[in-house]
């Protein structure tokens, strides 16, 4: 009986575990503690668009949608894509509304993917891109972001040229961008766009990128699409959604805006997945993506005065950090604690500390770089943060 209840599993479950990054926020509620793990968004919802919710809800919007978006939110989406990313957009060709940027991208693979493909991805990784790869039926081909040191002696990630080349090959399907990144923080500079287009162009490849926090940058940086430069218009799917930028991620609103060939794969497989997204929201997501443009400069000072208050928090008390440029999560290192790795500091510190942070190797395939690391979320009121510092600087009375 046994062996035959396993022979009822797929061979993919074994392939990768839950989420860590969950498991942690369920550490967090047992003891107490305070959870920089979670990038959930601790400034609220404009009333803007929670009422136009509510108004959405009265004047009738309960039942379905169409299966890829309402016509309302795909006009939105197409606006912001032409005047925010640069990216000539139809909202009735290139725009599929899906339930969230997860179910966006898993849409996106099972469109794309055929038995045999690959698909490159650059670590470290937002958990659900390897998983996505593999349950659509490719094979992930790993890119480390290596530590460097930058012109201005700080540290930088990036990638090796060579290193890059030599994951693309005749099989290669599509690269997964994830600008800004989770959970480095990283963005990507105009030369490392430039350079991952033209392999995409040279091995006919495509490039799905999440660009789920790209109105977060800090320190003059400038956030750019792949999907703007000309010659990636028709090999590019971006992928993004209102969680982040709106704090509203229980309302599960994501986008993906691609050419309308593999628009069209996409919607099928988004149509069998989840039907559609929730009606009443998107009528309200409409509304949140013609905000003033004074609510995204609002938005990044809110979030660039945490990152250097927790940056200097984390300093204090022990932890070397790798200043973020985008997005709002601090990735760390802790040799200097003497832990044997992550996982066991990441549970030390949740019970014994009482702040939850990530273990870095769970956005690795190669765990071994991440042992030393560990991100923590920065998105939470000034007092939070500031518990959360005190908390911290016991980390050298305990060990």
């Amino acid at each position: 009986m046994a062996s035959s209840l396993k022979s009822m599993v797929s061979d993919k479950t074994a392939l990768f575990t839950e989420s860590v990054i969950r498991m942690m926020t369920q550490r967090c509620n047992r003891y107490q503690a305070i959870n920089l793990s979670q990038g959930t968004p601790a400034f609220p919802t404009p009333e803007k668009v929670k009422k136009a919710a509510i108004q959405a809800i009265e004047d009738g919007y309960n039942q379905y949608s169409i299966t890829w978006g309402a016509p309302q939110f795909r006009q939105a989406i197409a606006e912001k894509m032409v005047s925010f990313n640069g990216i000539p957009t139809e909202p009735d060709l290139h725009v599929t509304v899906a339930c969230g940027a997860t179910e966006a991208m898993m849409s996106t693979m099972l469109a794309i993917i055929n038995p045999g493909d690959e698909v490159v991805i650059l670590e470290p990784f937002y958990e659900n891109y390897g998983p996505d790869v593999i349950v659509s039926g490719a094979k992930p081909v790993y890119v480390p972001l290596r530590e460097m040191s930058a012109s201005n002696g700080a540290t930088i990630f990036a990638y090796d040229s060579d290193e890059l080349r030599g994951a693309f090959s005749s099989r290669t399907k599509a690269i997964i961008l994830n600008n800004p990144n989770n959970p480095l923080g990283k963005v990507f500079t105009v030369e490392e766009i430039e350079e991952i287009a033209a392999l995409c162009c040279e091995y006919d490849c495509l490039a799905v990128t999440d660009e789920m926090y790209e109105y977060l940058v800090y320190d003059g940086q400038a956030h750019i699409s792949i999907g703007s430069l000309p010659e990636m218009w028709n090999r590019t799917i971006t992928i993004s959604g209102l969680s982040k930028t709106y704090s509203v991620t229980g309302w599960r609103l994501g986008y993906v805006v691609a050419p309308e060939h593999l628009t069209n794969a996409i919607r099928k497989m988004h149509d069998f997945l989840t039907v559609g997204a929730p009606h009443p929201l998107q009528i309200a997501g409409a509304v949140a993506l013609r905000l003033e443009d004074v609510y995204y400069q609002q938005l990044v000072d809110w979030y660039n005065h945490r990152r250097q208050l927790l940056l200097s928090l984390l300093e204090d008390a022990g932890f070397q950090c790798y200043r973020p440029q985008g997005a709002y999560y601090i990735m760390t290192d802790i040799s200097r604690f003497g832990f044997p790795n992550d996982t066991e500091f990441a549970l030390w510190l949740v019970k014994e500390v009482g702040v939850g942070g990530v273990p870095g190797s769970s956005f690795y395939s190669q765990l071994e770089l991440g042992r030393t690391k560990f991100r923590f979320m920065f998105s939470k009121p000034e007092p939070v943060l500031l518990e959360a510092g005190q908390r911290l600087m016991s980390i050298r009375e305990k060990i």
